[in-house]
């Protein structure tokens, strides 16, 4: 297998939203009320290059997202909490057909998430099995949807995703998990908390795993430390999760890619586990 970590442009957001700061609505609020601007940081997708096909997972940002009403314009978070930097050529269509993977040669797509700069992008694969988790999808559909900041209005007409209600059935310390291929080395686990139908993906490569984690933390030293971000809905949720991680890491050498982690390409490309 190879795994392909593919930048799709960056992101800029208040250090707030990395690492939340007070507990419920205030945390959101300190998020939303910081001064202060991260670097510019990567928003990675994966493409994993399987015998049984290829899986994509999450499919970063679209270059639409900097046009005006691209958001609704009454909406406050991107307009004070986050600016994006994505070309055309940094979509993830270009990119694959750069790696001679063309976009319909991709058999499916795990979305950790519906945040747009992990969904942004569905629009490259319109012939793939696009998997989804139910509460995702409950989450970031219709005008409640656009409230949390999901732009919904701007998915494809024909995105119809497979719902995932992922089964209980323990994959190490998660105790939810789905094998996403016949061989059982590639697995959706349960990683809610950021969202609440937040996913990941492992794969396991034998004397290691690599676990895409999607927004799980926003950096490999964050997870270490157990810091929460400053937009979870549930705290104990995402804190029970980054608990689960930690176990995860320690029980093999494992991987840890984050996607917007200026470290997750390299760790990646050398394999370099927690």
């Amino acid at each position: 297998m190879k795994i392909h970590a593919i930048q799709t442009g960056t992101v800029t957001i208040r250090p707030r939203q990395t690492e939340g700061k007070g507990h419920g609505t205030r945390r959101l609020l300190n998020t939303m009320a910081d001064r202060e601007w991260t670097q510019p940081l990567p928003i990675y997708a994966y493409a994993i290059e399987h015998p049984e096909g290829v899986i994509v997972v999450d499919t970063g940002e679209t270059a639409r997202v900097t046009e005006p009403g691209y958001f609704p314009r009454w909406h406050p978070y991107p307009r004070l909490a986050v600016r994006m930097g994505v070309e055309p050529q940094q979509e993830i269509g270009p990119q694959l057909r750069r790696l001679g993977i063309e976009p319909g040669d991709v058999r499916r797509v795990v979305i950790t998430h519906m945040h747009t700069d992990h969904a942004g992008g569905l629009h490259h694969f319109p012939g793939a099995e696009i998997l989804v988790t139910g509460a995702e999808m409950d989450v970031a559909g219709g005008f409640a949807g656009r409230v949390r900041g999901y732009p919904n209005k701007r998915w494809p007409a024909w995105f119809s995703p497979t719902r995932l209600d992922l089964p209980d059935r323990a994959h190490g310390p998660f105790p939810q998990s789905l094998p996403l291929t016949d061989t059982g080395d590639v697995t959706i686990v349960g990683l809610a908390g950021h969202t609440p139908g937040h996913i990941g993906v492992v794969v396991d490569e034998g004397e290691r795993r690599v676990l895409l984690a999607g927004d799980a933390s926003y950096s490999q030293e964050l997870m270490l430390r157990g810091a929460i971000d400053g937009v979870c809905p549930d705290e104990e949720v995402a804190r029970i999760t980054i608990e689960r991680v930690q176990a995860f890491v320690r029980e093999r050498p494992t991987v840890y890619a984050v996607a917007h982690d200026p470290d997750t390409g390299a760790r990646i490309e050398e394999r370099r586990t927690v």
